[in-house]
């Protein structure tokens, strides 16, 4: 998925997780009010397509994979 798409997700969701190894950052979309830019950075890969996994689960958009951060959302 490229970027133009990848943005339609984060108009989808209220809650924002994305997992790079250990590090686990996330904004609530409503009350962060976070830059478009900066949340695609964290969403795409160095190909320049969505990272996998992402997942749009509700109201979560949760990309990149992490045990304890899914076993907190799931």
């Amino acid at each position: 998925m490229a970027e133009k798409e990848a943005a339609k997700l984060i108009k989808q969701a209220k809650f924002f997780y994305a997992a790079r190894g250990k590090k686990i950052v996330s904004f609530n979309l409503e009350k962060d009010n976070p830059k478009k830019a900066e949340l695609l950075k964290l969403m795409m890969g160095p190909t320049g397509n969505l990272r996998a996994p992402t997942i749009l689960n509700g109201n979560k958009l949760i990309v990149g994979f992490n045990h304890d951060m899914y076993s907190d959302l799931f």
